[in-house]
């Protein structure tokens, strides 16, 4: 067994899994905070590393792609006081950094991981029910429903509907974007079969994010639905009949039962739009543009 403590975290590695578990000290970020102690199995890891400062060193792990659902939902976009797959280490500590690194490794060569991408969350996502209050509305999720509503500050055009509610069921995507410089961040939800291209601030199904210090917060919400939805490249054998009829339902609904080849190419670039946008899986869309070309 190996183990490191920190004032920003300690970290153990028992030969199977790794548990992270963030610091009490005042430096340590509201999110790693609110996820607490994170297990990370060995054969979601694809690496760990170790780079030494002046001052301080960072231990790094990085873990292989489509392993985590907190990572897949913010695209690589947290920034590293929020990234609980870091550990500040202080100078006198880098003999035991070190001898940290070398345990993992040993670890990931004898069981032979493979650093390549996975078809399948690893890691659980941040525990629910899960309610982050930020931007212009609070966002609540208690793993089968998300439920959002409205402050004083969000627009009225957007205010006007009340609260929204929406099933995991008609959920396409899920994405998390920080605030940065004078660019406002948004937790956006794109519903099935209801596309828009309206910015986070008139979307009825996003909240709208202005840098403040609990915004990275609404990333945990994020990370929880998307621990929910199909996995982004999953096989479609492993996509349930009816949810396969469902993707292909919108397809069968708008195209009309003609020899019309100019409606089919028109069909075949909205699906192209939709799949751009986020709004359909690299799946859902080829599957969808399969039922076009039949009709074809």
């Amino acid at each position: 067994m190996a183990e490191i403590i920190q004032k920003d975290g300690t970290w153990v590695f028992d030969g199977d899994a790794l548990r992270l578990t963030p610091g009490r000290d005042k430096n340590v970020s509201l999110l790693r905070k609110a996820l607490g102690e994170l297990a990370v199995p060995l054969h979601a890891l694809a690496g760990v590393s170790f780079e030494q400062g002046r001052k301080s060193g960072r231990l790094r792990l990085r873990l292989r792609d489509g392993a985590d659902p907190l990572l897949q939902a913010t695209g690589g976009k947290l920034a590293e006081p929020n990234d609980p797959y870091q550990l500040n280490v202080e100078s006198d500590r880098y003999g035991v950094a070190e001898y940290f690194v070398d345990e993992v490794r040993n670890g990931l060569l004898l069981d032979e991981v493979p650093s390549g991408a996975v078809d399948r969350y690893l890691l659980a996502g941040p525990a629910v029910p899960l309610s982050v209050s930020a931007g212009d509305g609070t966002a609540t999720f208690d793993g089968e429903h998300i439920r959002l509503e409205w402050n004083w500050k969000t627009e009225d055009a957007k205010a006007a509907a009340g609260p929204r509610s929406l099933a995991v069921a008609d959920i396409a995507a899920v994405e998390w974007h920080p605030a940065v410089g004078l660019e406002n961040g948004y937790l956006r939800f794109s519903v099935r079969h209801a596309p828009t291209k309206a910015p986070p601030k008139y979307d009825p199904n996003s909240v709208e994010l202005w840098g403040f210090k609990k915004d990275p917060l609404m990333a945990l919400v994020a990370a929880a639905v998307q621990a929910r939805l199909p996995h982004p490249t999953a096989p479609m054998t492993d996509v349930p009949p009816q949810r396969q009829q469902e993707i292909a339902a919108p397809v069968q609904d708008s195209v009309p039962v003609e020899h019309d080849h100019d409606a089919q190419l028109r069909r075949l670039r909205e699906l192209g739009e939709l799949h751009q946008t986020g709004v359909l899986t690299d799946d859902e869309f080829a599957l969808a543009k399969q039922a076009v070309l039949k009709r074809m």
